[in-house]
């Protein structure tokens, strides 16, 4: 599991090692480089692309499934979308 610096305690790195977790948290206090800002980006940038849809940034749905359609929907569209654009 990957995590920030606020995250570093002994007491969240010995539940997470409890459950079969390996932790991958920053220090406090060594210097950046460790490389996690790299995977928390990509996590970022698609919860806002995600978020683009008005009905997913506030979940209006009641019921699980249609939250959940929609959810897929959107993963859809952007895919289609990231396929169209030439890299």
């Amino acid at each position: 599991m990957y995590a920030d610096r606020g995250y570093d305690f002994d007491k969240y790195r010995r539940l997470l090692w409890k459950r079969g977790i390996k932790p991958m948290i920053a220090r406090r206090g060594v210097a950046h480089g460790s490389g996690l800002g790299k995977v928390r980006w990509v996590v970022e940038r698609a919860f806002a692309w995600l978020h683009q849809f008005k009905r997913l940034r506030t979940r209006y749905e009641r019921r699980a499934d249609l939250h959940q359609g929609l959810l897929e929907l959107a993963c859809s569209l952007i895919c289609l979308r990231r396929l169209r654009t030439p890299s």
